[in-house]
Order: structure tokens, then sequence, then C-alpha cells
């Protein structure tokens, strides 16, 4: 099996194209006949070169209306199972939540941060949020009260803010519990701060976009044995996936993507561009 210093441009384009279409670890390595290490090695670094490119790039962007919302996911394991010897063993062990933001016009995916579901990583996700924004913005999250102070101390009076309060009718059996979340029976909506058009208040395509992370990307599949073991690969897996969803595939309704769509960049990506830009960093950090 070929090693990492040894693969190919074609090589590293076509593992990397395993991982956007969801493809596991293990799946990757039997299509692809590259090293297991090899693959993960090659994660770890194509997702550090997604997450610096979007955080540069992803500037003065001229949103309108953005939705928040907030994705559960588990590292190495469950909160509730982590032990002290595990927690010592393996750093960032637990419930791992994914903050994600979306302009409901072109669709793309601003930024995101994972963390906890406290009010200093809400802090930390909506300040990274307005500093991406060029104009005065239409913000609607759901019921968490931890955006509440997350949203004045960022935007303070500079936003029309809204809340999307879910009401849930009682919990389904103790067998369907397990399987499906309690039914939403209604909406309640909250004007937080200035004067957002009620016609958009929503968080649909937020969580639709969520939906497309559970289908898209094997570690937030439920039910199964995706999930990540190293929180390192875990944030290495979810940049890969969002610049693919922002720069390389197509947004169905729009026929473009979400990146062209909302002008940051003139064309569509591809893989091997992506690799491209893996292995001009390379050869910079070689001549420095």
């Amino acid at each position: 099996m070929p090693f990492m210093n040894k693969l190919t441009h074609q090589q590293r384009t076509q593992a990397v194209n395993c991982l956007i279409e969801g493809c596991s670890i293990r799946a990757t390595v039997r299509m692809t006949g590259i090293a297991k290490k090899t693959v993960m090695r090659l994660l770890h670094e194509v997702g550090e070169i997604c997450e610096s490119y979007q955080d540069r790039v992803l500037r003065n962007l001229p949103c309108r209306r953005i939705q928040l919302d907030e994705l559960w996911g588990f590292n190495y394991c469950k909160a509730k199972t982590v032990t002290p010897q595990i927690a010592e063993k393996v750093p960032g062990a637990g419930d791992v939540w994914l903050w994600v933001a979306i302009d409901a016009d072109t669709k793309l995916v601003p930024c995101w941060r994972l963390g906890g579901r406290d009010a200093f990583i809400a802090y930390e996700f909506v300040m990274d949020l307005r500093k991406r924004l060029r104009n005065r913005v239409q913000l609607t999250t759901d019921g968490h009260r931890a955006y509440l102070n997350a949203v004045e101390m960022a935007f303070g009076s500079g936003v029309d803010y809204a809340m999307l309060v879910k009401m849930y009718g009682a919990d389904p059996s103790e067998d369907e519990k397990r399987y499906s979340p309690a039914q939403c029976i209604g909406t309640q909506l909250a004007v937080v701060t200035g004067r957002p058009d009620p016609k958009h208040i929503s968080t649909s395509y937020v969580e639709r976009q969520n939906w497309s992370v559970r289908t898209a990307m094997r570690r937030y599949t439920r039910l199964s044995n995706g999930f990540s073991r190293k929180i390192e690969n875990h944030a290495a897996a979810v940049a890969l996936n969002y610049f693919a969803y922002n720069f390389i595939k197509i947004h169905r309704t729009l026929r473009v993507s979400p990146a062209m769509a909302a002008g940051v960049t003139d064309h569509l990506w591809n893989t091997s561009e992506l690799v491209s830009l893996l292995e001009a960093e390379e050869v910079a950090k070689r001549a420095a």
C-alpha cells in the first residue's frame, strides 16, 4: 500500500473524493488501496486546508437573512459514558455540538463552530459570524437561550433578530423514543431585536442543511458506528464537508454552488483543485 509521501495527485484526489461522498475511513481504504493511517493523515491535512481557506475567503459577505442551529454528535463515546480514565486518555471525548449558520438566499454556510452547547461557545460562534458579514442581517435561531446574550454582545442593536420556538407534544412510547424525537405540535415567534420580517422568521434551511450533514458525513449518521475517535479528525471531516458543500457541490435549487451564488468564487470547484490547494501549501512550507 502507498504511503503519504508517495501518493500521487490522482490517488489523493480519489481518496478525498471518497471522503466527500460520505465513505468511512475503512471504506475509503478498501476502494483506494491506500493504508488506513495514510488516509487519516490525508484527511487531517486536507481538513486543515479547507478550514484555513474558508476562514480566509468567507469574509465581507453580502448576506441578508441568516439562520442558526446546533447539531449534536459525539467523539469517541457519548458524554454519559465518559469515565475519568477515558477523559485522560482521549481529549475531547464526549458530546460535541456543531453550531452552524446558513444564508437563506445563497445557501452558503459562512461559519461553523465545534464545542459544547454553552454560552461561551455561543458567543464565539455568533461573534465569528458577525465579523464575516457586510450588511445588517435578519437573524433567526431556535429557542436556545444561550443565543440571547451572544447575539446582543456580538451585534448590539445592529440586527433584526427573532427566535422560532418549537413546541412539542408528549414523548413517544419507550420503544419509539430511542429512534424518534417528540412530535412538534406548533411554533411560537419571539421578536428579540429590531424589526425582523415575519415572513422570513424560519430555521427551515439550516435544519435541512443539518439533514444533509447527517447524510453526507459518515460521522454524523445516526445509529451507526461511524463516529470519530479523535477530535482533530472530527474537526477535519467537518471542514472538508463544508468545503465540498460550499464550493464543490451544485445546489439543486440554485444550479450553482453556494459559494458561486454568494459571489465568493467565479467557478465550480472540483476535488482535484482542492488537492492542488493542499499541494501548493506543501510546496510553500518546504520553501519557507
